[in-house]
């Protein structure tokens, strides 16, 4: 048997999972997601898929497993996690105070500037003060960030030293090791929220490698991003906050798995609780240029443009009195799978004669409701289908008038000079086929719902690529650089051009490509910003500052060769 590479994705309802070898997907399992107990959901799957290889050859032929997990999204969306402190030095020219942050924020004073060089010192006693504070509130958890501390992380570094003399037990995040790019505000939000969901992150994960170990499973684990690529689940660690999301990725990257052609392609994942939208432009994933939203707040982590509805096939079915409500909450699963309310899974279930579960169950809760409005449940069933449709429409075209203002979007419409329409809808999920193709008629396209689109989550994960993203600021009278990864900094000439700072932000990622054993995929990368800044004094100028960005981009392994129709 060739090697063996494993994706599963826990859902809100169901978890799924794909085994693919020789380029080909071999089995794929599905079962319910139980929500206390997400590593026995994680490997119910897993027994299932690997039930044809025996155990002692389980080391040899996995070479991979990738995890698409909601784990950190459903933290923060429930206000779980730690209670965490924030400590913001922004310097001159912003009234923070004014803003509605986070509860335990404090605001310091120092200043660096947007060269790095140190315009005030901190305030030593300041910080010690806070320190009480925070202690006394039984915080052990804190964010440190200041502005411009990606060019110089010194008095992000002496905060936590002078904490860490008084109250050795803190938990220190620094803003300059979660985000070296600029704006100051998300690099605080997506530091104080990796300082929430680090600890049960690293829970979840050392649970999940001690229990693949057991199963004599030794090869590497993934987490796959919100930027549809992945990550070691050790670097994962460190950056918590880049696993947001994991879900609708995984979603983009199995309808860019079951087509991988140049068409336009507007992805809908039908969960339980959620539909997921998604943009596939000419072949590429539409990524959002402003950083993924946490509990409305904008971060630094990069991610695809995508949008979460709260409509789903298990959402509750109800009778206003003059209407059909679908949603927007889920009172378990649908009813032909033992829950306690009809939805739109048992309508459609009814239309398919049973074929998603219990066709009794499904007509007994849906009877109920037709009573109510004077329909006979088959006419019922169709009109809850439709009123679903109805509401992905609305979606989908509001999603488009959003999608307008990402520069990727801007700049097809402006070479093409047309607007972007889609060439298909790719359905995702097992309710997909239901829904979708009345859907594209609708929009004068394509529709695609693939044998594997029910478990297509899982099999994104499984075949996407590794990606890294790297930005470079190199300042020529200063005669140096430096990097948002690892806080590596280095000389650069003082005739120092754009074109040598961007071959050095490309040479630096193939090294740590290679230090995170991913080099091959090096060859992927594309430079995403380039920026010259000239400064000027008097008349002369007297420097140049660079700004670089280059990445992997997101894209399928070259080992999988695609799904046959």
């Amino acid at each position: 048997m060739s090697k063996i590479l494993v994706g599963i994705d826990v859902g809100g309802t169901f978890t799924d999972g794909v085994v693919c070898a020789g380029g080909k997907i071999l089995d794929s399992a599905k079962h319910p997601t139980e929500e206390g107990d997400l590593q026995g959901s994680i490997f119910a799957v897993l027994d299932d898929l690997l039930q044809g290889v025996k155990k002692d050859d389980l080391a040899n032929k996995i070479i991979q497993v990738v995890l698409s997990t909601t784990l950190v999204t459903n933290l923060l969306a429930a206000g779980g996690g730690e209670q965490v402190a924030l400590i913001m030095i922004p310097g001159p020219g912003l009234n923070l105070k004014q803003l509605d942050f986070f509860p335990h924020t404090y605001i310091i004073s120092g200043a660096v500037d947007f060269r790095g060089k140190i315009i005030e010192p901190l305030k030593q006693t300041q910080v010690e003060e806070i320190g009480t504070l925070i202690t006394a509130a039984g915080i052990k958890k804190v964010a440190v960030v200041g502005k411009f501390s990606q060019r110089n992380n010194s008095h992000e570094r002496l905060v936590e030293e002078i904490l860490k003399n008084r109250h050795p037990h803190l938990e220190i995040v620094r803003g300059f090791e979660v985000s070296g790019q600029l704006n100051f505000l998300r690099r605080a939000v997506t530091a104080y929220y990796t300082a929430v969901t680090r600890d049960k992150w690293a829970r979840f994960a050392d649970s999940i490698k001690k229990a693949l170990r057991k199963r004599g499973i030794v090869s590497p684990i993934n987490i796959l991003k919100a930027d549809g690529g992945t990550m070691p689940l050790e670097v994962s660690l460190h950056n918590p906050c880049e696993t947001v999301f994991s879900g609708p990725a995984a979603s983009v990257m199995g309808a860019f798995a079951l087509t991988m052609d140049q068409q336009t392609s507007v992805v809908v994942d039908i969960g339980g609780t959620t539909t997921d939208l998604a943009l596939i432009l000419e072949g590429r994933p539409l990524y959002a240029s402003r950083g993924a939203v946490l509990s409305g707040r904008y971060t630094h982590v990069r991610s695809f443009a995508v949008r979460s509805m709260a409509l789903g096939g298990d959402s509750t079915l109800r009778w206003t009195g003059n209407k059909i409500s679908v949603g927007p909450d889920r009172l378990g699963p649908a009813a032909c799978f033992g829950g306690p309310a009809a939805t739109p899974t048992d309508a459609v279930n009814i239309l398919e004669k049973g074929k998603l579960g219990s066709l009794s169950l499904s007509h007994r809760a849906l009877e109920e409701i037709s009573k109510q409005a004077g329909l006979k449940v088959e006419k019922l069933a169709r009109e809850v289908v439709r009123r679903v449709n109805d509401r992905l429409k609305d979606g989908i075209d509001d999603m488009f008038r959003s999608w307008e203002q990402e520069p990727a979007y801007k700049i097809w419409e402006i070479v093409n000079k047309r607007q972007v329409r889609p060439d298909r809808i790719v359905g995702i999920g097992a309710a997909a086929g239901a829904f979708i193709p009345a859907l594209a008629e609708r929009f004068g396209c394509q529709a695609l719902v693939h044998r594997y689109s029910p478990v297509a989550n899982a099999l994104g994960a499984a075949v996407a690529r590794p990606t890294l993203s790297l930005l470079l600021h190199a300042d020529t009278q200063r005669q140096s650089y430096y990097l948002n990864l690892e806080g590596i900094t280095g000389k650069f000439s003082s005739d120092g051009q754009l074109a040598d700072a961007k071959d050095l932000a490309q040479k630096k990622l193939q090294e740590i490509a290679e230090k995170r054993g991913i080099g091959k995929y090096a060859d992927h990368r594309e430079i995403f910003l380039e920026e010259q800044f000239n400064m000027i004094r008097g008349w002369s100028t007297t420097g140049k500052l660079f700004d670089v960005g280059v990445q992997i981009a997101s894209g399928i392994i070259d080992e999988f060769k695609g799904v046959q129709p």
